[in-house]
């Protein structure tokens, strides 16, 4: 099986790797380069990477997908499967979902459920859109755990997005936790004492939300804004959202300054 991937990034490398691992013949693009994961071809742009790829995926950012597919769509075979992994709302994914059916070219959308450095190509997905019949035997075959939620693209995107919600909120309230405690000299105690509800991980995942936090704030204030314009569009209540984004900005503001790590 020949599979694109468009982005190499963190996420996108990892997939690019781990492919490979359980035989399928890999070729990505990016125009940001940094480093090649060992076996895996790279194309001069994206129309060269999809050519005769059998499965296309899309890991370069909300921003840049809708560019994505559009230079996709028409180097794409008609058998083809294109699934969109970036974070975004549901209507986004809707649009483009749109645009793919125009080309005759089935999309999916897919939702990655934790930070993929952690369970790697293993990390669980959620999948909706009119490709999922096709796509669900082909993550079988490569033992990529992947769940159905329905045929509406859109549906896995907003299920991330209420996930969101408590997992980003709860990093959040960590952090602020944490933060406070830094003033009174009880970092160790706070920590102990949310470590002990979070179940046998303990301090790794007080440590896991706190860093990736640091590192990912402003991904994650993109994504949280995405989760708000979701509950507005329900009319539900999101003081806890509005609380999320107001940290990870300020996170963001900080750790850009010189000197912070």
């Amino acid at each position: 099986m020949r599979v694109a991937v468009v982005g190499l990034g963190e996420a996108g490398s990892i997939y690019a790797a781990d492919l490979l691992t359980r035989g399928a013949s890999v070729v990505g693009t990016d125009l940001h380069l940094r480093e090649v994961p060992a076996g895996v071809e790279i194309a001069a742009d994206i129309a060269g990477t999809v050519r005769g790829a059998e499965l296309v995926l899309s890991l370069v950012g909300a921003i840049s997908a809708g560019t994505v597919l559009d230079e996709a769509l028409p180097a794409m075979d008609a058998a083809a499967v294109f699934v969109d992994m970036n974070t975004s709302g549901p209507e986004d994914k809707r649009r483009l979902a749109g645009r793919a059916a125009a080309r005759g070219i089935r999309f999916v959308d897919a939702a990655i459920m934790a930070p993929v450095p952690r369970a790697r190509i293993d990390t669980p997905l959620l999948l909706s859109g009119p490709g999922v019949g096709a796509l669900l035997p082909v993550l079988g075959a490569l033992r990529i755990p992947a769940t159905d939620v329905g045929p509406e693209p859109g549906a896995a995107a907003q299920r991330k997005l209420l996930r969101s919600v408590f997992m980003k909120g709860l990093a959040a309230v960590v952090v602020e936790s944490m933060h406070a405690a830094e003033v009174v000299g009880a970092e160790d105690w706070l920590m102990d004492q949310i470590a002990s509800e979070l179940g046998a991980s303990g301090r790794d995942a007080v440590q896991h939300l706190i860093d990736g936090t640091t590192k990912h704030a402003v991904r994650r204030e993109v994504e949280m804004l995405e989760v708000r314009a979701l509950l507005q569009s329900l009319d539900a209540p999101h003081p806890m959202t509005d609380g999320t984004i107001e940290w990870l900005r300020a996170i963001a503001a900080r750790t850009a300054l010189p000197g912070a790590e």
